[in-house]
């Protein structure tokens, strides 16, 4: 779904080549940093081939347990080491690692490649819990290495005409949002379904991208947290066993602000996806949605009282740039970067929402 530019003349590193599979990618330069990919089922290899036809970094090792997702790996990166051990991929000479794996190991993994030297990008969530959370940042920190999360929903251009508005006083004294992810399909692996193994439901999967553009857009702390949290229908009380399908929360913030989220698996919304992220203020509002249903398409509209101006429109290849940036940053310093503790106000949120807390 997420390239660079080079200015000059084109090199022999630049020049695009063809893979096996026919995708298109870009020889790195000699000194580019070398990643290993934790874990390459599809979302793993998406991001593998952001990198791969980026040229900003290495693939020199892959591991999973399945067999099936390492020789599709490979059929990426062909000289990749392929491994079916976690541990062993720490053992060879990289500069980082790129982990999308199963939620419950996030944090263990990360903690585990940072106490290495190893720069860490780590699929969301970062951990199950805050203070899962804080752990790894504080590794990150102790190892003075670059950590980063895949919320990629920042780095959508819909999104960033909406910060630039938000940002240029285009919409006056914010007041109030609305921020919502329908999916018309729930994930299709089953420890998406044990609280133990993923943290919770749709709002520890798709609310974590709502929490964090509603906190990095506005720049706002949370005061107060109010959520409701359904199963199939049924509201689950705050600790529930059961991972919740459907959620509504409102969000207190800063200055009088109220932000509305809403996020669900399997609703019957009409199509594959409604994403919307609406901001209003003082002087005008702004928003940007999805299109058609589509989840990788995005409009962004600036709005004044019945008037209304695009200010983005598809197309925008934005699927891997999170990671692509993440890696041209380590590849101009492996340090750590305190701008990942926003993450750790994203993950308090979410501990408040399941936990019932309106403090």
């Amino acid at each position: 779904m997420e390239t660079t530019e080079t200015a000059g003349p084109v090199s022999e590193a630049d020049h695009p080549w063809e893979t096996e599979r026919g995708m298109r990618a870009v020889r790195p330069e000699a000194g580019a940093p070398r990643l290993g990919f934790a874990g390459v089922g599809w979302i793993g290899r998406l991001r593998m081939e952001a990198v791969l036809e980026s040229g900003v970094a290495q693939v020199v090792a892959v591991a999973d347990p399945e067999e099936g997702c390492r020789a599709r790996a490979a059929e990426l990166a062909p000289d990749a080491v392929a491994t079916p051990s976690f541990r062993d991929l720490l053992e060879l000479d990289l500069d980082g690692v790129v982990i999308a794996t199963p939620s419950a190991l996030h944090a263990e993994q990360a903690i585990a490649a940072l106490e290495r030297g190893l720069a860490v990008f780590c699929q969301k969530p970062l951990a199950r819990t805050a203070a899962e959370t804080r752990q790894v940042v504080r590794a990150a920190r102790g190892a003075d290495r670059l950590l980063g999360v895949d919320m990629v929903y920042r780095t959508t251009e819909a999104v960033r005409a909406l910060r630039r508005a938000v940002d240029q006083g285009a919409l006056g004294s914010l007041f109030a949002g609305r921020f919502v992810f329908h999916n018309a399909y729930g994930p299709d692996k089953p420890w998406f379904y044990q609280r133990a193994l993923s943290g919770g439901g749709c709002v520890i999967d798709l609310g974590t991208h709502l929490i964090d553009l509603a906190l990095w857009l506005t720049g706002r702390r949370v005061q107060r947290v109010h959520g409701r949290l359904y199963e199939r229908g049924r509201p689950l009380a705050p600790g529930a066993a059961q991972v919740e399908d459907y959620a509504t929360v409102q969000l207190e913030l800063e200055g009088g602000v109220t932000v509305d989220l809403a996020c669900s698996w399997n609703l019957a919304a009409g199509c594959d996806a409604v994403i919307e992220v609406s901001l209003y203020g003082t002087e005008g509002g702004a928003s940007m949605r999805n299109v058609g249903g589509s989840f990788y398409d995005f409009t962004t509209e600036l709005y004044r009282r019945t008037a209304r101006r695009v200010l983005s429109h598809p197309p925008d290849e934005w699927g891997g740039r999170a990671l692509v940036d993440w890696a041209a940053a380590l590849g101009r310093s492996p340090g750590y970067r305190s701008s990942i503790e926003e993450m750790i106000a994203v993950a308090e949120v979410v501990d408040r929402i399941y936990g019932g807390d309106t403090a």
